[in-house]
């Protein structure tokens, strides 16, 4: 970290904070905005459980330390949240690969995390799995404008009977949306209506319903989860962190009026709880002859794998790979070693586990390595080979990544481990599974500042600062 010292009368410097509140730490950077530069960071453990608050000034408090800047020179102060887990969702609609399909993409696109996804009717069995989610908000959809409406009544019907006590965000057939209103708001459900998630089997609307899920984000979760104590602060209501990382990777990629981005950007993000992979790209079809098939996809799109976590899911992605994957790939990075099994075992016990030496730092970018693989694997697109009067024909689902020109890693992994680009490399195509639309051969980088969160914040005034501020702070990679 550099440290930039000012006058006490602070009569050169133009601070912005920017503030993440994460589960396990709240983080804030200082950037003068004059000099596009960052002049500094800190951070301490989050105080969700008390008082949020505390955690904040004693970062601020450090901050201050180490920079010495006046709150005279603070020229404006933004935050970001996942803290106590972030926004979880449950979505549930009428046909999966459609509507469900639809609402999934709001929801992610919107900053929130899907805990739970279900289509056709939902009986008792499922309530009872909804109620023990304590989500934060369920988005109830299904049926086109005009089409199938008896599955979100029955849905609908059985939330109102439920004991979910969360805001409900009604984004289905809009024949029967004041109908299912009116239902629920007799049952003291709190329920918000916006326009269907898919008015049309060929229209994807979802921009009315992540407008919606902002709302509701600033309107309760922000309260129940503490950080409305510390929401005076800030000069702009606090955003969900997937929110700001998902606007700064659209910045990074397409610019401004006034500066250019760096083209088509594919972004990793692994952390101790989820992988999270963000893609801005046009849709294009593998070749000239492909049959583009399934809900239309959008140029900036979101996924976050809850199961792919590097800390509280390690043993998942063990039990995905194997122990002799995890033991040959922590062997390709160096001859020490440690056991797959007893590493991750350990882990699932210590969230919080810091490696102690370097075989178990090798094991740590084995599981981040199989985590971005698995991961990325589900965000690209699928080729499908199928026979028809004509012959072999191509069928792509999803979206094709084999021609984006960059990558961006970003997260703990990247900033503090030993091998950063052998985490990128797994993002790669594979001749192996030639049928997984990933990466070829794009240009790599590594978010060394984890800036990504601030930038998205700051762009929020002054977007051709914050992209030249994260330009300035890449650092280039070969993998």
């Amino acid at each position: 970290m550099h440290f930039f010292k000012t006058s006490k009368g602070g009569a050169f410097l133009k601070v912005y904070l920017l503030v993440d509140f994460g589960s396990t730490f709240t983080k804030v950077t200082a950037v003068d905005l004059e000099k596009e530069m960052v002049i500094g960071r800190a951070q301490s453990p989050t105080t969700v459980g008390t008082d949020i608050s505390i955690g904040l000034n004693n970062a601020l408090a450090e901050l201050r330390r180490t920079c010495e800047f006046n709150e005279d020179d603070v020229c404006g102060r933004y935050a970001s949240s996942s803290a106590a887990g972030g926004l979880k969702m449950v979505a549930i609609g009428l046909v999966p690969e459609l509507t469900l399909g639809a609402a999934r993409r709001a929801a992610l696109g919107a900053g929130a995390k899907v805990v739970g996804a279900y289509g056709h009717e939902i009986d008792n069995a499922i309530v009872k799995e909804i109620e023990e989610k304590s989500c934060d908000i369920i988005m109830l959809c299904g049926g086109t404008d005009g089409g199938n409406k008896k599955v979100i009544l029955h849905n609908a019907e059985m939330l109102a009977k439920s004991q979910v006590d969360c805001p409900i965000l009604v984004c289905g057939n809009r024949v029967a949306g004041e109908q299912i209103c009116e239902m629920l708001e007799q049952a003291g459900k709190r329920v918000y209506l916006t326009k269907n998630v898919l008015p049309d089997v060929t229209v994807v609307d979802i921009e009315p319903a992540q407008n919606q899920i902002r709302e509701i984000f600033i309107e309760h979760i922000i309260k129940a989860k503490g950080i409305n104590k510390a929401e005076g602060y800030f000069d702009k209501a606090v955003m969900p962190t997937p929110k700001a990382s998902l606007i700064a990777s659209e910045l990074l990629a397409d610019g401004t009026r006034n500066e250019q981005g760096i083209g088509s950007l594919l972004v990793v993000e692994v952390g101790g709880a989820t992988t999270n992979i963000h893609s801005v790209t046009d849709i294009i079809p593998f070749t000239k002859q492909t049959v583009v098939r399934g809900l239309p996809e959008s140029r900036a799109g979101r996924t976050v794998e809850g199961d792919l976590g590097i800390r509280y899911n390690a043993r998942t992605i063990f039990d995905f790979v194997g122990t002799e994957h995890l033991r040959q790939l922590a062997g390709s990075f160096s001859p020490d070693s440690c056991d797959p099994d007893a590493y991750t075992n350990l882990l699932n016990e210590n969230v919080e586990y810091v490696p102690q030496n370097i075989g178990e730092s090798m094991m740590d970018i084995a599981l981040a390595s199989s985590a971005v693989d698995i991961a990325v694997e589900r965000h690209a697109g699928t080729l499908k080979t199928e026979f028809s009067a004509i012959g072999e024909i191509h069928i792509q689902y999803g979206k094709n990544l084999c021609e984006i020109k960059n990558i961006l890693g970003t997260g703990g992994i990247f900033r503090y481990g030993a091998r950063p680009e052998a985490v990128l490399r797994a993002a790669l195509f594979s001749e192996q599974r030639p049928w997984s639309l990933k990466p070829r051969a794009p240009k790599a980088y590594i978010d060394t500042e984890y800036l990504l969160y601030a930038t998205g914040l700051l762009s929020q005034e002054h977007p051709d600062a914050a992209l030249r501020i994260l330009k300035k702070h890449l650092e280039p990679t070969e993998i």
